[in-house]
């Protein structure tokens, strides 16, 4: 099994660790950027993308992960961590880390009142629609010719996309008890070893 760190700088790191310690999978938190060159694959979780953001040039992550990526590391974004690795943002801040060709609207659904659930067809994973946890979660504006839309909301927004080695859903996977999504990464990851 490959070993699939997750980013545990801030954010709700540890759910996306029990989701794959349950799928047998070694999930070691990493803080920092040494760390990154000891894994297979990263999930950089939801949370607060500004912190994130602050947090990830505080430690000295950005040219390493950026490095890392770009040369193959696969890598998973989910809700902040979708606006993390977006080339683009419609929001001043934060300066995310231009991995994936999307253009990425934070809170795009709304404030935290507006958090809601919605089952959405996932390509890449069996079985009925996947029930999506959504708070404060942002969207996919725009996205170039080598990003695939894996899913969308009923209004047509995409909310789980794909580039080569990297996934970014605007939910939260990790909420929910259903694990197809995480073993979708996990297929991602083994695929590119």
């Amino acid at each position: 099994m490959p070993i699939i760190g997750v980013l545990a700088i801030q954010g709700d790191f540890l759910e996306h660790q029990q989701v794959l310690a349950r799928l047998g999978v070694d999930a070691p938190e990493i803080k920092l950027p040494s760390q990154l060159e000891d894994i297979d694959g990263l999930i950089i979780p939801g949370g607060e993308s500004t912190t994130i953001v602050q947090l990830i040039d505080i430690y000295g992550f950005r040219q390493p992960l950026t490095e890392r990526v770009r040369s193959g590391l696969p890598l998973w974004g989910t809700c902040a961590g979708m606006i993390v690795i977006a080339d683009r943002l419609r929001d001043r801040r934060p300066d995310p880390l231009r991995l994936m060709d999307i253009d990425v609207s934070r809170n795009a659904f709304g404030r935290q009142i507006d958090s809601f659930e919605e089952d959405i067809a996932l390509e890449g994973i069996e079985g009925p629609d996947f029930r999506a946890v959504f708070i404060r979660a942002p969207a996919v504006n725009l996205m170039g010719d080598s990003v695939k839309v894996l899913a969308k909301v009923r209004d047509g927004r995409p909310v789980a996309v794909r580039q080569d080695r990297m996934l970014a859903t605007s939910f939260h996977p990790e909420l929910t008890g259903d694990d197809r999504v995480h073993q979708l990464f996990v297929r991602m990851v083994e695929n590119s070893t």
